[in-house]
């Protein structure tokens, strides 16, 4: 598949996650759930590494992956699912994620001294517009699941991913995906496990929504859209792929209504036009810049 459709094909794959973690909550704890997740995906990519003769980073390249593993998938995913997991609704819940592409172009200006155009501001702060158009629907106040725990975890996983996309840009672009991705989620599933045998009773229900939830999140998520989110950070500017997170509230929207018969108004779809034209506005080329040739 060329390159070019990458950005597309993440977000649908991203966007998936939200169906899939819908089916697995009502069976699992969200760190016991992510625990088992990191390892089984842990698991394939060895396999594959060691079938492919893929080189394993060196012992600063293994800090540098289990870091981003850490952040990316231990505090992020773990987060997100726990304040879901306790009340916080979704609509919250997006709209605190949306933050997420302009903390992320923050910390790349300050650290990876990336130039971030007034115009790629604008698209950004027009795309989190977008976002909050997309969610009003689901949004609310009034659930007894909004309080200083549920926000501060979103709010720290929204933190995570982006100090844990920009160290994948800054240490460990260099690694290989297969053993790179191999270690970050072992020393992910290490973290969600110490916090699952701390704050859960490891409580399963056994059931068909489970596994399918388990198979589709690692394959489809942990292993297929995550690797083509480090592609996009090894190719282009952080901020610009922070920004194709955008697009995934309103890819979810369309898959909800499509899967489960939700709503989808004219509110949200003016969300979604209005966010693509954001991301569009972040992303465009500036004139006269040469592409970089694809690795």
């Amino acid at each position: 598949m060329p390159v070019k459709y990458f950005p597309a094909l993440f977000v649908f794959l991203w966007a998936t996650g939200f169906i899939g973690a819908g089916f697995a909550m009502p069976y699992a704890e969200p760190f016991w759930f992510m625990t088992a997740r990191f390892f089984i995906a842990a698991i394939i990519l060895a396999v594959w590494a060691l079938a492919t003769g893929a080189r394993w980073p060196d012992r600063r390249g293994l800090v540098n992956a289990a870091i981003v593993g850490c952040l990316i998938h231990g505090i992020y995913l773990s987060g997100v699912f726990w304040a879901v997991r306790h009340g916080l609704p979704a609509g919250m819940t997006a709209l605190v994620s949306g933050l997420q592409p302009l903390i992320t172009t923050l910390i790349a200006a300050l650290f990876l001294r990336e130039v971030v155009l007034p115009r790629q501001w604008l698209g950004l702060l027009i795309g989190f517009c977008g976002v909050a158009l997309v969610v009003a629907p689901k949004f609310s106040l009034s659930s007894g699941g909004i309080n200083p725990a549920t926000l501060s975890a979103a709010l720290a996983a929204v933190l995570a991913i982006s100090i844990g996309t920009v160290w994948q840009k800054r240490f460990a672009v260099k690694i290989d995906l297969k053993t790179g991705t191999t270690v970050q989620y072992i020393a992910a599933g290490i973290l969600t496990g110490l916090l699952s045998l701390g704050f859960e009773t490891q409580t399963v229900i056994w059931s068909g929504e489970l596994l399918f939830a388990m198979v589709w999140l690692v394959l489809v998520l942990s292993i297929g859209a995550i690797l083509l989110l480090l592609i996009l950070i090894g190719q282009g500017e952080v901020s610009k792929v922070a920004s194709f997170f955008y697009l995934v509230p309103g890819t979810a929207a369309i898959m909800a209504y499509l899967l489960f018969g939700e709503t989808l108004t004219l509110v949200q779809i003016a969300g979604m036009v209005l966010t693509t034209f954001g991301v569009a506005l972040a992303t465009l080329q500036r004139t006269g810049q040469k592409k970089k040739p694809a690795v």
